[in-house]
């Protein structure tokens, strides 16, 4: 087996190139960076906004994961260019290369839980109600589409992983991503973890350790091509996980009014029904974000 990973200097993208090579699988990571983080030493550095610089990159391989794209809510509205040119332009690149090099090649895609409509305290499945709040979000599921026109024009194969909170850090260093990383860099610095409204909304949660299992487990069937995916995890609000770090580190949780732009884009409870998958994995999720928080 061989594997190219896109964007290999990202969050869940280097957790994942660590699995792969745990599992003796032939990977090719690949960046803009100049330099791999992880000091890879065949790392490859392309821009996937220039289709030139694509073209380069030598498709031979069985899966193709791409883990590169611009994140973050609000920050759309300002650079929108950069969005539909990195998570789309960029997107189009590389399936428009395997196409024609390699049709054979399975496409990997991290989607997000901003693509679903949220229900309060209701588990969202796969075809549950969509709604898009931010530019991320519509390109996460444009990327959906663009990868379903490609299968049906052309035959790529792809598999789509619905991602809600990841968490947790399996690389050594500091841990500084997302919901988490946020609340926890408050706490460690002794600060109040600070939260809108009242916390209530609900999230699930998984360690990035689970994550890359979710992935690993599944991506290489062939009874998974062309299939969506949501991977699962323990389900907290906002509040209850502010309250567990908090505790932990002997620092309060404040509140503080809505700002116009973020209640707009508040998704609600985006809480993961992740029973399609669940069926198969060859085993159970095996971290618990209070046992994780208790180990730092």
């Amino acid at each position: 087996m061989k594997a190219i990973v896109i964007g290999s200097n990202s969050y869940i993208a280097r957790h994942l190139v660590q699995a792969l090579i745990e599992q003796s699988i032939d990977i090719l990571p690949c960046g803009r960076s100049p330099v791999s983080i992880d000091n890879h030493p065949n790392y490859l550095q392309i821009d996937i906004t220039n289709s030139q610089s694509v073209d380069h990159l030598d498709l031979d391989a069985d899966v193709l994961f791409f883990f590169a794209g611009l994140t973050g809510t609000t920050v759309g509205f300002t650079k929108y260019d950069e969005y539909v040119r990195v998570n789309q332009l960029g997107l189009l690149h590389v399936l428009d290369a395997a196409r024609r090099k390699n049709p054979s090649i399975k496409i990997v895609f991290p989607s997000s839980r901003l693509v679903y409509k949220g229900v309060k305290d209701l588990p969202l499945v796969e075809s549950s109600e969509k709604e898009f709040k931010t530019l991320y979000a519509l390109t996460k599921f444009a990327g959906e589409a663009i990868l379903e026109m490609y299968r049906n024009a052309f035959g790529l194969n792809y598999i789509i992983y619905r991602i809600c909170v990841p968490y947790g850090n399996l690389l050594g260093g500091g841990y500084s991503y997302g919901t988490i990383g946020s609340m926890l860099g408050k706490a460690i610095k002794g600060e109040a973890i600070t939260l809108f409204g009242n916390g209530s909304q609900k999230r699930t949660f998984t360690h990035v350790g689970d994550i890359c299992y979710a992935i690993l487990d599944t991506v290489f069937s062939k009874v998974t091509d062309n299939q969506i995916f949501n991977i699962g995890g323990e389900t907290f609000s906002l509040n209850q996980v502010a309250s567990m770090i908090a505790e932990k580190y002997k620092v309060a949780v404040t509140y503080k009014e809505w700002n116009a732009l973020d209640l707009a884009i508040e998704s609600g409870d985006t809480i993961f029904d992740s029973t399609k998958l669940d069926a198969l994995l060859s085993r159970t999720r095996q971290y618990q974000f209070q046992d994780w928080l208790n180990s730092l």
